[in-house]
């Protein structure tokens, strides 16, 4: 079976030479910061992967993984930059569109990247070998299809960790990038051990009570710009802490913006002690919001993008957040196809 919309022959080519250049080395499997069911997913896939193919290999992250994924991590050990000792490990990072997105400790201590395997169009090619596929839907994705055509064993933890990293990618299967390939390796993982209904209740139906409070909060703080077709909501710097949760919670908030009839774009913006930090959803790929978040040093995917931004205040980015998007917004044309 062929699975050219998700990796093309260009891509397997250069995930052999990765493969090549990595024998005989241990390697440390990044993944980025505030991980998501995709960065997870694709850490813990590929490094089974590779240890099944008889590499030496680890996850690495400089944060924990989120209480929401514990479910696919079961007894992998994820390394922090402190724990990785004076071993010459070599790097591959996974579902990072640049290697800030993992931290600048582990930039400094990886000045050289030997692999990047991702799906973000905002990639930067910045590794020795880059399998970088911009129309898949997730990076657990590329890697199941990799999996899948080398004939590489997917074990029952690989299969619920890219079931689990396509599920959150895909929205459940409803972004404008879920291809026919998207169902056909979902039906593969299934065929191999993935458990749909494990995953949708750990993902889905054991959210803590404070995060209702948090959504609570982030609902009454929506506020419409541009005739109705960008709506943002923000959470002001001490809302964890009185409703109890953390960042990990914030996972989601910014769709129900987006989900609002007429509204084009949703924007999630989080008060830091330091700056800001956003979350941009367009309906619309054309709209291309990780251009837009380019303009702050962020990036992402056409319709899911991200940025941070130090020294200055919730309402001040606010208006320029709002003025950039609006300029986009009339860029492009009414009747751009989703």
């Amino acid at each position: 079976m062929s699975y050219g919309v998700v990796v093309t022959p260009e891509l397997i080519t250069e995930f052999g030479r990765l493969l090549h250049a990595a024998a005989g080395r241990p390697i440390a499997v990044m993944g980025h910061a505030r991980p998501d069911g995709d960065c997870i997913g694709s850490q813990i896939a590929l490094t089974r992967a590779l240890r099944e193919a008889g590499y030496e290999a680890r996850c690495v992250n400089a944060d924990v993984v989120p209480r929401r994924l514990d479910f696919v991590a079961r007894d992998e050990v994820f390394l922090t930059p402190d724990s990785l000792g004076e071993q010459d490990w070599v790097a591959i990072y996974v579902d990072c569109a640049d290697q800030e997105r993992a931290g600048l400790r582990l930039k400094e201590r990886f000045p050289v990247v030997l692999g990047n395997i991702d799906h973000h169009v905002s990639n930067q090619d910045y590794a020795t070998f880059n399998c970088v596929s911009p129309r898949s839907a997730a990076t657990c994705e590329i890697i199941a299809a990799l999996c899948v055509m080398l004939d590489m064993p997917i074990d029952r933890q690989m299969a619920q960790a890219l079931y689990t990293g396509i599920l959150t990618d895909t929205g459940q299967f409803r972004f404008a990038s879920t291809t026919h390939c998207t169902f056909e390796l979902a039906a593969t993982l299934v065929a191999a051990g993935a458990d749909p209904v494990e995953a949708g209740f750990e993902l889905y139906e054991r959210e803590p009570a404070g995060k209702m409070l948090l959504l609570q909060r982030f609902l009454s703080s929506l506020e419409m710009h541009a005739k109705g077709k960008i709506c943002v909501g923000t959470l002001v710097d001490g809302v964890f802490a009185e409703t109890g949760t953390n960042h990990e919670d914030t996972e989601g908030l910014v769709d129900y913006a987006r989900a609002i009839d007429g509204v084009e774009i949703g924007c999630l913006i989080e008060e830091r002690q330091d700056g800001v930090k956003a979350s941009l959803r367009a309906k619309n790929p054309a709209y291309r919001v990780d251009q837009v978040a380019s303009l702050f040093n962020g990036g992402g995917h056409a319709c899911a993008a991200g940025l941070n931004v130090k020294g200055i205040g919730v309402t001040e980015f606010c208006q320029t957040l709002v003025a950039a998007l609006t300029t986009r917004l009339g860029e492009i044309p009414s009747d751009a196809g989703i």
